[in-house]
């Protein structure tokens, strides 16, 4: 059976050295996550997520959720025992509004609580991420009496909500939607239409659940301009707040899809149900804005979350499988054969995918606590750089991660050989639950052309060029400390990477849009690897100081070894990105379609 322990050491490592989250205490909220505190919340988080969530995932695979005749959902055994227990222990409230019962700690906490739920279980996680998903959106587009009306209850968890964006024939082009809103007398709208892919659409962890809907009033303009956002419970509720009537939504049917088998990803009809505008008419984007990208960082914390749990099986593996001789000699001779974890081909696998978590892990972290500026700051300009650092690592976290979690998944596979391919050891679970954090949510594939036609030209390139600034910075002020040349050096070669790609971009993409298309994919990669370059860098410094001050911990060595080999062997693939980048888009597009 698969195991899991909660990476506390390197969350720990993360929040109190390498980015000093006690300074942030002059932010709302943070004062009340002192290190005590967060020492609690972190080991309670990772107990939570060992002993209850981690030994229900394999069952909630081989069960997977059941829809009954009155169109009613069971999810798997244990299930609504272990989300009793997230609610009475106020985890989906952690970073929420006080305002509406939630503790109002900082979201960094948050997403390493989510990291943790989503490597114990990430079918099961998935209930509380789509609610907070549905509230963040609530809470900014909202009307007061909305707010007061679903968001204490979802924040408490005792209701749930989310997302219906997707249509048989609509998936990314939201503007094809054709779910109608018919205004009624009262002010409120009929809703009727099929979404589909809705995880989480219908099951038994809550007597209700807020449905968000996007839908084009009767007379909107076509296209993504006529799209306009409702709340539509599945329950009516009373004017004292208790579930009321049966509204007219229903799950049609259960999704029969590859992973996340414990989630109720459902088809889910809506018969002149009844739902409530949110903010203002054919602007529902805005809405749904709010909602995609709480998720996105949320799906990229679970390409990370696959990889690492994934990570730990495969070394777990490769201790005590016996298989082969060391190519220097027997290093277990008193055994048959060495275990596998001495070839040096099993070690290469084994730190590329560590190299990658504990950098993604760094990235997370970094992310997060610019979202706690953004969203707490009281200083316009500190809200305003946190913002920018927002909106353009979200499509980068996001497809990278998720890239990059499935590719681990599958590595960390390879470790057991046939046994990988074995439903009973756990590995091909998660590689097809991580595959699906590559579609949904906007596929990888728009991420990259996100990042590259909005993201890099919005603000005239402010968030990409004060990333540059940063990054250069970092490196030039440790260029001359020997010791971190090993990581600045490979960083700033990566960087000017990064630079001529984005130069060639400027240059070449207006002119043809399609270079840009084509070169999409491989600016994210490059982007990323920049990233967790400057991340390894930041964790190698604060490594040899804790070092140099008499701390000669294995967790740090063993943090410098890993970071020399993601320069050494990880970050060199951006001269492969840019080159191919800089090849244009002549070969991809010069076959006519019927060539293919």
């Amino acid at each position: 059976m698969p195991i899991y322990k909660a990476p506390v050491e390197d969350v720990t490592f993360l929040l109190n050295d390498v980015f000093q989250i006690d300074r942030y205490d002059n932010l709302p909220g943070f004062s009340d996550a002192s290190a005590d505190v967060r020492e609690a919340i972190i080991g309670e988080a990772a107990k939570l997520a060992e002993e209850v969530l981690q030994p229900l995932n394999r069952v909630g695979d081989l069960e997977g959720c059941k829809r009954h005749d009155d169109s009613s959902v069971t999810t798997p055994k244990g299930f609504k025992e272990a989300y009793k227990q997230i609610v009475e222990g106020g985890w989906l409230g952690l970073s929420a509004p006080t305002e509406y019962g939630g503790q109002g700690l900082p979201v960094t906490l948050s997403q390493t609580v989510n990291e943790f739920q989503c490597s114990a279980n990430m079918a099961f996680a998935m209930y509380g991420g789509l609610t907070m998903g549905a509230t963040a959106a609530l809470i900014v587009h909202g009307s007061e009496e909305q707010k007061k009306t679903y968001v204490p209850k979802m924040v408490a968890g005792e209701w749930t909500g989310t997302m219906n964006l997707t249509e048989p024939h609509c998936g990314t082009d939201l503007g094809l939607l054709r779910t109608k809103a018919v205004r009624q007398a009262d002010g409120s709208f009929k809703i009727s239409g099929t979404k589909i892919f809705i995880s989480a659409g219908e099951h038994d962890l809550a007597p209700n659940i807020i449905h968000l809907v996007l839908a084009r009033i009767e007379g909107a303009p076509a296209g993504i301009k006529g799209v306009s956002l409702f709340v539509v419970p599945k329950f009516m509720v009373n004017p004292d707040g208790t579930v009321g009537a049966r509204n007219g939504v229903a799950c049609g049917s259960i999704e029969h899809k590859m992973g996340i088998h414990g989630n109720s990803t459902c088809v889910m009809n809506y018969d002149n149900a009844t739902g409530w505008l949110i903010g203002e008419e054919n602007k529902g984007m805005q809405g749904m804005f709010v909602m995609m990208n709480e998720a996105r960082l949320g799906v990229a914390v679970q390409g990370l979350a696959q990889s690492e749990v994934a990570y730990q099986n495969a070394v777990a593996y490769a201790r005590e499988r016996i298989q082969g001789r060391s190519l220097t000699g027997p290093k277990a001779p008193d055994k048959a054969a060495d275990p596998i974890i001495v070839h040096p081909d099993v070690r290469r696998t084994l730190l590329s995918i560590r190299a990658f978590n504990e950098a993604a892990r760094a990235m997370v972290v970094w992310t997060s606590l610019k979202s706690d500026v953004a969203h707490r700051s009281q200083d316009p300009k500190d809200r305003q750089a946190a913002d920018d650092h927002m909106g353009l690592m979200t499509p980068v976290m996001k497809g990278y991660m998720t890239d990059m979690g499935f590719a681990n998944a599958v590595q960390a596979q390879q470790m057991y050989g046939g046994h990988g391919y074995i439903a009973e050891w756990g590995m091909e679970q998660f590689v097809r639950d991580a595959r699906i954090a590559m579609i949904y949510e906007g596929a990888n594939g728009i991420q990259a052309l996100d990042l590259v036609g909005r993201k890099l030209p919005r603000d005239g390139g402010r968030a990409v060029m004060a990333f540059f600034a940063e990054v250069g910075s970092f490196a030039k002020e440790q260029g001359s400390n020997d010791a971190m040349k090993p990581f600045v050096t490979p960083l700033s070669t990566a960087l000017g990477h990064l630079q001529q790609a984005t130069t060639w971009l400027m240059q070449n993409a207006m002119a043809k849009p399609d270079n840009a298309g084509a070169a999409a994919t491989d600016y994210m990669h490059l982007f990323a690897l920049v990233t967790f370059g400057y991340m390894w860098a930041k964790m190698a410094k604060v490594a040899q100081d804790k070092i140099a001050a008499g701390d000669s911990s294995t967790y740090l060595t063993t943090k410098l070894v890993t970071g020399r080999f993601f320069m050494e062997r990880v970050i060199p693939e951006t001269a492969a990105h840019l080159a191919r980048l800089q090849a244009g888009c002549a070969t991809v597009m010069e076959l006519p379609a019927e060539a293919f």
